[in-house]
């Protein structure tokens, strides 16, 4: 890996290289990093992938291939920080393809994972001073599902 102390490694039943491949061709500033394989140690299927590590934006991540034993939740997710609506569309179109969408920008991929596509004004607008804005722009976010930069920012500017 890349030195970095703290690196989400995700259990897949099968899909791993799958699920790497998948994200490699979301995220724009991506790279594949290492496969192995399983050896003749009966832990897996002999020359089935094992592990595979790949790097999104410059997080890096590591996927094994482990068997059903375990399933992701939404108890963890991935947080995408999106400067634009572009950015939003983008990530949920794709991230979403297969998989299940929630309320407040939260969904759940094809392999499990669960992921937020936020808009970076979002933080800003529900930590105005103003508690009346903030709370116009939390009752506009929780009405949506895939979150719209302009809709947030009408509640935000909405006079009382």
């Amino acid at each position: 890996m890349d030195g970095r102390k703290i690196t989400p490694f995700l259990w897949f039943d099968d899909k791993a290289e799958e699920a790497m491949h998948f994200y490699l061709g979301i995220f724009k500033n991506s790279k594949r990093g290492i496969l192995r394989r399983y050896g003749e140690s009966g832990l897996g299927k002999p020359g089935a992938v094992m592990t595979v590590s790949f790097e999104l934006e410059g997080q890096p991540f590591m996927a094994l291939n482990g068997g059903p034993h375990f399933a992701f939740t939404p108890a963890v997710s991935f947080f995408v920080d999106c400067e634009t609506q572009g950015e939003v569309d983008h990530y949920w179109e794709k991230l979403a393809a297969g998989g299940a969408t929630n309320r407040c920008g939260w969904l759940t991929d094809k392999f499990g994972i669960t992921w937020q596509i936020v808009p970076s004004v979002l933080g800003k607008l529900l930590g105005d001073k103003d508690a009346s804005k903030a709370n116009r722009v939390m009752q506009a976010m929780l009405q949506m599902t895939k979150l719209d930069i302009d809709k947030l920012q009408q509640a935000y500017d909405q006079s009382n």
